[in-house]
């Protein structure tokens, strides 16, 4: 009954967030309190020691840094330079749209900043180049976030820290490459699909023009380079790790690696340097982020201290045949992602589980963490959820808005969520 109430407290706190535009996380935190104290019997301190503090480091910390390049326009440069990049090829123009968006996002922008100022852009470059805006909605969309998925850009960095939580502290590295590989390849197919099978996308391009950017700037030069280099850093221990397991030197150091405490330090060259003002790159933290993803981190660890997790997963394992899980999980994330954030909700109430389901099922838990995450990506484009309302959001007029509206919610979500099922289907077969 107490994880019945627990599983129904998690939905309330969605729908409550969803219906009325506040914070799912504040929501997620009462609930937590009042199941916890009352009828748990857990302290008050027992309840907030649930708040992921690590978590929330490394979310402020490594978008403190980058919120310098979004500050001073570095970012938005480097988009149009990748687009012009590509102003030879007009009929690649949604593979040139998916390159910048990942791109920008693998910088370490983040999901939700890429498509805040890419999605206004993309729409007046479908509109030049006589292209379906669909076409070019989805290709941004899985830009920003099979981009976002790097091992140190925003996601990325959030999935390693759920799975360092569940006790994959050693593999989060490698299981996130596979995340990050596996959104790639389903991103690509995909545009693939829309840009080439229906008949009406095939000509495009034609009479688009790409205006040369202007070039860097001395300042936004020196963020590029800041940015390369702390990538650099962040990424060259952990895979010399890898390739190198039985070297001392590069495993102590691979251990004292964190990329919240490399992202402060590259904060602090960054304002010596001027890059940006303080209280600008301050404001620009995702503070709504931080509290949903930490808020309903709280009501998460209340399900583990009630058993929640464990009964879940015993019944999955016991109920699902072991091919049908991953499938499954990629079901379940897609449906919770078509009305809510798959960083603030789907992740942190579906990854907890895998510990677990895969002891008791016997599979591999980097499919299951690859499954759970191309199916909750795949329903992002819903004009319900965060990646279609920011294009919803961008569009100029209100008859653009409606017909953009039965496009993304009849059109691209159903084919994005047959596509990861038959994705995370072979894949899991291949893994």
């Amino acid at each position: 009954m107490l994880s019945f109430i627990i599983i129904a407290a998690i939905f309330i706190a969605v729908i409550i967030g969803y219906k009325t535009g506040f914070n799912t996380g504040f929501f997620a935190i009462v609930f937590a309190y009042l199941i916890g104290a009352f009828l748990l019997g857990m302290t008050p301190k027992e309840i907030i020691s649930g708040w992921p503090v690590s978590t929330m480091f490394v979310i402020f910390s490594v978008s403190l840094f980058y919120n310098f390049a979004l500050a001073n326009g570095t970012l938005e440069k480097t988009a149009r330079w990748l687009l012009y990049a590509f102003r030879k090829a007009p009929g690649l123009l949604p593979f040139a749209l998916y390159a910048a968006s990942a791109g920008i996002a693998a910088l370490g922008a983040g999901f939700f900043t890429v498509m805040a100022f890419m999605a206004p852009l993309t729409l007046l470059i479908c509109d030049e180049a006589k292209m379906s805006k669909l076409v070019g909605a989805i290709a941004i969309n899985c830009g920003a976030l099979s981009g976002a998925n790097f091992m140190t850009s925003g996601s990325g960095i959030i999935y390693r820290g759920l799975m360092e939580g569940g006790g994959y502290a050693d593999q989060s590295f490698r299981y996130t490459a596979v995340i990050f590989i596996a959104s790639v390849i389903f991103s690509l197919l995909l545009i693939a699909f829309f840009r080439y099978v229906p008949k009406s996308n095939r000509q495009i391009g034609q009479g688009v023009t790409f205006d040369k950017p202007e070039p860097f700037t001395d300042l936004q030069k020196k963020n590029l380079s800041l940015m390369i280099t702390m990538i650099l850093v962040v990424l060259i221990f952990p895979v010399l790790h890898i390739l190198l397991p039985d070297i001392q030197v590069i495993t102590f150091i691979n251990s004292k690696m964190d990329v919240g405490l490399v992202a402060i330090i590259f904060s602090a060259i960054a304002l010596f340097l001027k890059l940006a003002p303080q209280k600008e790159v301050i404001a620009k933290v995702p503070w709504n982020t931080i509290i949903m993803i930490c808020g309903v981190g709280m009501l998460i660890n209340v399900a583990i201290s009630a058993g929640t997790i464990d009964l879940l997963a015993s019944w999955a394992g016991s109920s699902l045949p072991g091919w049908f899980i991953p499938i499954a999980f990629s079901l379940i994330g897609a449906v919770m992602s078509f009305f809510s954030s798959t960083l603030g909700v789907v992740c942190p109430a579906l990854f907890p589980l895998v510990s677990s389901l895969a002891h008791t099922a016997g599979i591999d838990p980097m499919i299951l963490f690859t499954c759970i995450v191309i199916g909750a990506q795949s329903s992002a484009i819903s004009p319900f959820s965060s990646g279609g309302s920011l294009i919803m959001g961008s569009c100029a007029t209100e008859e653009e808005r409606n017909t953009m509206f039965p496009k993304l919610l009849f059109q691209a979500v159903p084919i994005s969520m047959i596509s990861a099922v038959l994705f995370n289907t072979v894949l899991s077969f291949l893994l």
